[in-house]
C-alpha cells in the first residue's frame, strides 16, 4: 500500500466499519467512508479530523437506483477511484419465514449482496487500468452455518461468499484480488445489548471464551489489502474466536 491508494469503505460510520477505515488511514492509504446520510458522512469527516487521519465522509444509499452511479462520480471528481474496496454496509433484521414478508426479503438481498455487484462493477474502472487491486467483503458467520430467523441475511452472506471466489477467478489475470471476510459475534451496539443470559449463551459456544472486537476484524481486512498477500484470493476467511472452523 502507498499514500497513492484509495480506500473506499461503505458503512463506515461506526463498530467494524469505522475500525476498517481507521486502520487503513493509519497505514497510509486516501480513505472514503461512506453514511446512509449526509449529516452521517460528516460525522465520519469529523471523526477522522479529531483523530488526526487522513480520511473523509460521503453519503452513500446502496438500496437506491443510482446510489453507487453517484457514490463513484463524488469519487472520480476528488481522490479517485478506489484500489482498495471494502464492501462493509449492511442490514440485518431478523424474522422467522413463517412470518417473513417479501420486502423484508428483498432488502436484505438488496443490500447485503445486490448492492455490493453495483459498486463493485463500476469500481473495477481503475483497478483493471493499473492491474492491481483489492476487493474486500464483509461476510458473516451465518453465512456458513445458518441461524433460526436469519434466512434472509444467511442468504445474502451465504451468496456473497459465491460472488468473491467467482468475482476472484474473474480478475485474477488483472493481479486483482477478492477475499471475504467473515465475522462471528463481534462487540457491536447491537450485541451490547443483548440480555446478560443471552450473551452468556453465545460465548459458551465460541472455544476463546469470548465475543471478538471491531479491530480484530478490521486487522484481517488490513492484513488482506497490503502487498504481502498479493497470493491469497478467493478465500472466505473466519473471524470468530474458533466458533465456526471451516
Amino acid at each position: 500500500m502507498s499514500n497513492t491508494d484509495v480506500a473506499l469503505v461503505t458503512g463506515a460510520s461506526r463498530g467494524i466499519g469505522r475500525a476498517i477505515a481507521a486502520g487503513l488511514a493509519r497505514s497510509g492509504v486516501q480513505v472514503v467512508g461512506t453514511a446512509t446520510s449526509a449529516a452521517g458522512a460528516e460525522a465520519i469527516s469529523a471523526w477522522f479530523r479529531e483523530q488526526g487521519l487522513g480520511g473523509r465522509g460521503v453519503p452513500y444509499e446502496a438500496a437506491i437506483a443510482g446510489g453507487a452511479e453517484a457514490l463513484v462520480a463524488e469519487l472520480e471528481g476528488k481522490e479517485g477511484l478506489p484500489t482498495i474496496l471494502v464492501n462493509n454496509a449492511g442490514i440485518a433484521k431478523d424474522g422467522l419465514v413463517l412470518r417473513l414478508k417479501p420486502e423484508e426479503w428483498d432488502q436484505t438481498l438488496n443490500i447485503n449482496l445486490s448492492a455490493v455487484f453495483r459498486l463493485t462493477k463500476l469500481c473495477l474502472k481503475r483497478m483493471l487500468k493499473e492491474r492491481r487491486g483489492r476487493i474486500i467483503n464483509i461476510s458473516s458467520i451465518i453465512g456458513s452455518i445458518g441461524n433460526a430467523g436469519q434466512t434472509h441475511y444467511s442468504a445474502a452472506k451465504a451468496g456473497l461468499d459465491g460472488f468473491t471466489r467467482a468475482l476472484a477467478r474473474e480478475l485474477a489475470g488483472r493481479n486483482i484480488t477478492v477475499n471475504a471476510v467473515a465475522p462471528g459475534f463481534i462487540e457491536t451496539d447491537m450485541t451490547q445489548s443483548l440480555p446478560e443470559e443471552v450473551r452468556r449463551s453465545y460465548q459458551a459456544q465460541i472455544p476463546l471464551g469470548r465475543f471478538g472486537s471491531a479491530e480484530d476484524v478490521a486487522n484481517m481486512v488490513i492484513f488482506l489489502s497490503q502487498d504481502a498477500t498479493g497470493y491469497v484470493t478467493g478465500q472466505t476467511l473466519h473471524v470468530n474466536g474458533g466458533m465456526y472452523m471451516g
